[in-house]
């Protein structure tokens, strides 16, 4: 089961899509309360929504006629590094300061206890499926970064799971560590979708395929598929951390790390496209452009 958020006649519109791929709109405004109802009643998500679609007439439509929206309005989008070996390597390669340190801090925080996150975005610098994401102006190094996001509700449960790009500048990252924050977070600087899994209808999430294709000018220029089989720390690890001593938003959404990595010599450019799936919870795709920065006279 899969929840969606779509423009219905100019108004946002939550629904379900079923494993049949069967369409039902609910009377809910947004994800959070809908995970409330369930949480009061003592049911999953998925149970809960079972029972109320009892009966109901389902849309005569298919997903892909939608205009599919931000499947969840987060204030906050957090996100781990250097979960996976391929991007402990990626970072270790573009940093300036690595080549001479036997071991790196990126090597320390992908082997210590405690896991590197960091803010990623928020909600005003989040876009959903099909929305343009910016490229940074002062970045020559800009990549994709595909990842499977874990929502997570007031209670600090994850209940459900979404696709998400962390947009990062290697460059900048690579010049010093300290620069994170800027190479991480800029204006429409990652999006999520398009759907939220639920989190119950999933047999394995360390066995999800994430695939990512960049296409430019109508041409595909890189495509990489990873498994979250390979990521190095469980999602129950990484949430403790995220939520130990921190303000928790409802709805709140964690990327867990990427494993694919575009070769050393290839930045994205205006006009590109990026789609990242995961089979079970959809295509989330955006185009990057360049951002138009006003001048003063």
């Amino acid at each position: 089961m899969n929840i969606i958020r779509y423009n219905k006649n100019g108004k946002n519109q939550l629904a379900i899509v079923t494993e049949d791929s069967i369409i039902y709109d609910l009377d809910f405004s947004t994800f959070q309360e809908l995970d409330e109802e369930a949480y009061v009643k003592g049911v999953s998500i998925s149970s809960f929504i079972k029972e109320i679609i009892k009966g109901m007439v389902p849309i005569n439509k298919d997903i892909s006629e939608l205009d599919l929206l931000i499947p969840i309005e987060t204030e906050e989008v957090w996100a781990a590094g250097v979960t996976y070996q391929k991007s402990r390597m990626a970072r270790n390669h573009e940093s300036s300061n690595a080549h001479d340190q036997q071991e790196t801090f990126y090597d320390k925080v992908y082997n210590a206890d405690r896991p590197e996150i960091f803010l990623k975005s928020t909600k005003k610098r989040t876009v959903g499926p099909n929305q343009d994401l910016f490229l940074r102006n002062d970045s020559n190094w800009l990549v994709p970064e595909p990842e499977l996001g874990l929502v997570i509700n007031r209670h600090e449960k994850i209940v459900g799971y979404v696709v998400g790009n962390d947009l990062s500048c290697r460059d900048i990252e690579g010049e010093n560590p300290l620069y994170l924050p800027q190479a991480k977070i800029w204006k429409r600087s990652c999006s999520i979708g398009p759907s939220i899994r639920l989190v119950d209808t999933v047999n394995n999430p360390y066995d999800l395929l994430i695939t990512c294709s960049i296409l430019r000018e109508g041409k595909l220029v890189n495509k990489q598929s990873a498994s979250t089989s390979q990521l190095k720390r469980k999602y129950d690890e990484l949430v403790s951390y995220l939520v130990k001593n921190n303000e928790i938003f409802d709805g709140l959404v964690l990327l867990t790390g990427t494993a694919i990595v575009p070769p050393d010599n290839f930045t994205l450019q205006d006009g590109d496209i990026v789609e990242i799936e995961i089979p079970e919870i959809g295509v989330l795709a955006n185009t990057v452009k360049k951002m138009q920065v006003a001048t003063t006279v």
